[in-house]
């Protein structure tokens, strides 16, 4: 996974901001039901967010991020890839979870992107965009190519090598925050996806933060807290220059 369990985003809460918060059961349209986390801001809900985690699926951090997002006025859904395997319940912090990862498909992760864009839909939102990390970076960047109506897709330290082949179907734009440290992602692997999203004609900004690591979007990582606030502002800024 790209966090531990006691992770928490390096974005500041807004304190006073009124929010509500609900865990979910969603239901995708091949039937699968999965467990999410929705939190939203208090009057308007006309931009709305789906946050894909990393490996691990659905935990606190992200859960936290959902918050974040809401405070500051959009609302959020982060929700569980392992429904069809592990059921809806709440796992125990060290459950063996990369047997399913192997078994995860691209097509099951977009057809649950799907039922939380849907349902951020039904509550009024009419500007989605999608937000991932790592597994979900990846997966993120794919969801603009999925047929969601997205207004954008941001991917925090994606592998751009899993979803190089649906660049030519992006229906939105891109954003792009990868470690320029990242030892599973090489900078050589940025540019074949940068060539490949200039080739194709697609909108997109990609952003290598020097000496970052995989997983520098982490509170407990003083030592990148700048290349996190800029994450965080960059991430803020897409979503308010395209909604």
């Amino acid at each position: 996974m790209c966090f531990d369990l006691e992770s928490e985003p390096p974005v500041p809460r807004i304190f006073g901001a009124a929010v509500s918060h609900d865990d979910l059961v969603l239901e995708a349209a091949d039937g699968n039901r999965f467990a999410a986390f929705r939190a939203l801001p208090e009057g308007d809900v006309s931009t709305g967010v789906v946050i894909l985690p990393d490996v691990r699926g659905l935990y606190r951090f992200y859960e936290e991020l959902s918050l974040r997002f809401a405070e500051r006025g959009h609302a959020a859904i982060a929700f569980d890839y392992f429904g069809r395997t592990a059921g809806v319940d709440k796992r125990p912090d060290d459950w063996d979870y990369m047997p399913l990862v192997q078994q995860l498909t691209q097509e099951q992760v977009q057809a649950d992107v799907g039922a939380c864009v849907r349902d951020l839909r039904g509550l009024g939102s009419s500007t989605i965009f999608t937000v991932g990390f790592c597994f979900g970076g990846s997966g993120s960047w794919a969801a603009a190519a999925s047929g969601h109506g997205l207004a954008g897709a941001i991917g925090f330290y994606g592998r751009p090598s899993r979803m190089l082949e649906l660049v030519p179907r992006l229906e939105a734009p891109i954003l792009a925050l990868q470690g320029g440290a990242d030892q599973g992602i090489t900078h050589e692997d940025n540019l074949v996806f940068e060539r490949a999203l200039g080739e194709a004609g697609k909108e997109y900004e990609l952003i290598e933060f020097a000496g970052a690591p995989h997983s520098f979007f982490d509170r407990k990582q003083e030592e990148f807290r700048d290349a996190s606030d800029d994450a965080w502002r960059r991430t803020l800024e897409f979503i308010e220059a395209h909604s």
